[in-house]
């Protein structure tokens, strides 16, 4: 994950390698120079219980393999199953660029891009079940 640069808010705790990282009164700018570090911000984390769309859940292991919760070997197989589920039914140009690119992060084991890029999807699938439960 070389040349990723994290801009924290006050008081915004992150997760480092499995280590909880909480920043001072400030913004600040961290640039995380360690090749496949293990980063999620807590803020954006998604809780088990919320863990009720198809794309939650292919975000959610992405965020398992950066907590250490899961191993590397064992999400990159799911998130690719996953991946490509999801490209069946999400099959416009824009949402397709998203999974290509989560893809291609999984395959090079940047899992924060992948999961950064999965997030990417979140409005256009609460769009798309709040249409279709209307």
């Amino acid at each position: 994950m070389s040349g990723l640069v994290l801009k924290l808010s006050p008081k915004e705790r992150v997760l480092i390698n499995g280590a909880v990282i909480e920043n001072g009164d400030r913004r600040s700018r961290l640039s995380v120079v360690t090749p496949n570090a293990n980063i999620l911000r807590l803020k954006d984390a998604i809780h088990p219980e919320e863990v009720n769309t198809p794309v939650r859940r292919v975000c959610y292991i992405a965020q398992l393999v950066l907590s250490g919760d899961a191993k590397q070997e064992d999400g990159q197989l799911q998130l690719l199953r996953g991946i490509e589920q999801l490209s069946q039914v999400l099959t416009d140009p824009d949402s397709r660029k998203f999974l290509d690119a989560a893809s291609g992060a999984v395959l090079d084991n940047q899992y924060y891009q992948a999961l950064k890029q999965l997030r990417a999807l979140l409005p256009r699938e609460e769009r798309l079940l709040s249409a279709r439960f209307a």
